[in-house]
């Protein structure tokens, strides 16, 4: 769940955005029964405080989430919670105790519920960044250096995490996530700012990310996210997971790293979020760490999967799977695809180590706006990330420094000859593009130029031929050339 601008919201920030009549609320209330946005909407607050000025938190629904279904966790616990119908002493009793078991930091702050309900203005519907397993996501606005709510647009911009207590995650991932975040500090991590724990509220409070995602970027915007700002990105989260494996005072495997779980910041920054699943390394003459298995179907390990024994190259699988996402544009898992091609792991190994069929992974929305040499080290990366065997993956320090000279790379694959020709024979032998294609190869001269003859699209815009190849190689949604 992001902490992120409006990428994060999905449909349900569309639905919030219209103002209907109250026939068609109701209408949408029916079809749309999921998702936290909806809930917000005829519930009409997310969280109430106790001396129930808005409704109930119990009232929220049991699924506060809209999931796509491609993205299908392995396994998700619920954990206890503190009854919401305690008494008032047995409530201060409670929190008391859920303090002692907390880790905190001197670092973070600690915020009065109504103060975080007046930050984000009520959690009105306006204020959605996002929602998950967890509960639902709100922008807010305090103070630079303290706890109190300030005017929207002032202040310092922070993303309200709360716990829904009916969610897919619960109370134990609520208090992970404050003991690792609340000690861990790096570039690469979104910083934790404070908590709130009043009752039976659970809130956190972090730094605010205005790019969203980048699950968004990749795979829900029209513009295609340039290649240079996705080496870039691949650098930073590797760099978050380098620290946490070797450089953290205790070393931590993430166990959930993914699209949606990274962060970008103004400056497309990427910063890991969300540690509710996070567990400490094994320390000693311990090889792995035995837990119940846990995570995101298409990310997680296949060896910890099987048995349950989580290493740090469990994160450095799940990094490999990252990484083709970013190479193809394509998700993990993706049933809309044709058959085979489902499981983008399994699809993409035999093209990883073949530099005449590594071209095949590439996005073809770059229209060949990579650097050819650094798409080929990057499938070479992510085919040792991704190797069956756990102890020839690489560790990510490693990886970290077989990345840093990607983002700069210049040798786009648009001005390589054997590119070229490549895609128009690629092109003009599959028999979707045979007609009137045929000639296609003939568009670029002996020297690799285009020439300024172009062709329309179906958007009615102009594009190059080497555009055309592109589109035509594009998946089309009713499966038809």
């Amino acid at each position: 769940m992001g902490l992120g601008a409006d990428g994060e919201k999905g449909e349900s920030w569309e639905v919030g955005k219209s103002k209907s009549s109250n026939s068609t609320r109701k209408k949408k209330k029916e079809e749309e029964a999921t998702g936290c946005w909806v809930r917000l909407r005829f519930v009409g607050s997310c969280f109430s405080s106790r001396s129930k000025v808005d409704s109930s938190v119990s009232g929220i629904s049991t699924h506060c989430e809209s999931k796509s279904p491609n993205d299908t966790s392995v396994d998700h616990p619920i954990a206890p919670l503190v009854p919401s119908t305690t008494t008032s002493n047995a409530s201060n009793s409670s929190t008391s105790k859920l303090e002692e078991e907390l880790k905190v930091s001197s670092r973070l702050r600690k915020f009065a519920f109504n103060d975080l309900k007046w930050a984000t203005r009520n959690f009105r519907p306006e204020s959605l960044l996002g929602e998950g397993g967890f509960g639902c996501v709100f922008k807010g606005w305090i103070e630079e250096n303290g706890t109190a709510p300030v005017k929207p647009g002032t202040g310092l911009t922070v993303a309200v995490k709360t716990l829904n207590h009916d969610g897919l995650q619960g109370h134990k991932e609520w208090l992970a996530e404050v003991s690792f975040l609340g000690d861990l500090i790096h570039p690469n991590l979104v910083k934790l700012i404070g908590y709130c724990i009043e009752d039976d509220q659970r809130l956190l409070v972090y730094e605010f990310m205005p790019r969203g995602s980048l699950e968004n970027h990749l795979f829900r915007r029209s513009l295609p996210l340039p290649w240079s700002i996705r080496m870039r990105i691949a650098l930073g989260a590797a760099r978050g997971l380098a620290f946490l494996h070797e450089e953290a005072q205790r070393p931590v495997i993430y166990r959930d790293f993914k699209t949606s779980n990274i962060l970008l910041d103004a400056d497309y920054n990427a910063k890991l979020s969300d540690f509710g699943l996070a567990k400490d390394g094994p320390e000693g003459d311990k090889t792995h760490v035995s837990t119940r298995v846990m995570g995101t179907y298409g990310y997680a390990a296949p060896e910890y999967v099987m048995t349950g024994h989580l290493t740090s190259r469990s994160d450095v699988y799940s990094f490999g799977v990252v990484l083709l996402e970013m190479l193809s544009g394509r998700r993990s898992m993706d049933k809309n695809r044709p058959n085979g091609e489902h499981n983008l792991v399994e699809w993409a190994r035999p093209h990883l180590g073949e530099r005449r069929k590594f071209y095949k992974l590439i996005d073809p929305r770059l229209e060949g706006h990579f650097s050819i040499k650094g798409a080929q080290k990057a499938a070479q990366l992510a085919a040792r990330c991704l190797n069956r065997d756990p102890k020839a993956r690489p560790l990510m320090s490693e990886v970290v420094e077989d990345l840093k000279p990607l983002p700069g790379l210049k040798d786009m694959a648009s001005s390589s000859y054997y590119f070229q020709t490549m895609q128009s024979d690629r092109v003009g032998s599959s028999p979707n593009a045979r007609n009137g294609l045929r000639n296609q190869a003939g568009s670029f001269s002996r020297n690799g130029q285009q020439h300024p003859r172009s062709l329309s699209i179906p958007n009615g815009s102009q594009a190059s031929p080497y555009h055309r190849q592109f589109q035509l190689n594009s998946p089309k949604p009713n499966g038809k050339p």
